[in-house]
């Protein structure tokens, strides 16, 4: 067995090259990945304001200001005003949104059954539902 760190350092390299892989099954069309990772984030969480989806993908409120207005402007968001705070805004996707996210889920997720089916030995494929777990819990930590 290699030793940790090197286990450490090929899991993060094949993760970014599976990563980079998923980008291309499903290409954004006219939205940068930017936007679509905030697409993204509102997706799953429902709503969210552009402070804590600045958070989220660790920028400035300004910087995820300018995307949220790019978004709004493409009719993929509701707005809504904070009811903790009228000053803000909380922005949620809306079916537009929705179609667009699952579209792009569902090409990524072909893909990736496809070369699994097509890549992997049914042992293979147990052994790769397994490691998911791994992997997730990984993830969770």
């Amino acid at each position: 067995m290699k030793n940790l760190p090197a286990t450490a350092a090929d899991l993060r390299d094949v993760i970014g090259r599976l990563r980079r892989r998923l980008r291309e099954q499903a290409p954004p069309g006219d939205l940068t990945w930017s936007q679509i990772s905030a697409l993204g984030h509102l997706y799953r969480m429902g709503q969210a304001t552009v402070t804590e989806l600045a958070l989220l993908e660790g920028m400035r409120p300004q910087s995820m200001g300018a995307i949220i207005t790019v978004l709004e402007n493409a009719g993929l968001l509701v707005a809504l005003s904070d009811p903790a705070d009228g000053r803000k805004k909380v922005y949620s996707p809306n079916e537009d949104c929705r179609r667009l996210i699952e579209g792009n889920r569902a090409q990524r997720d072909d893909w990736l059954v496809k070369t699994i089916q097509n890549k992997f030995s049914p042992e293979e494929q147990q052994r790769l539902s397994e490691a998911v777990e791994l992997l997730a819990r990984l993830a969770d930590a």
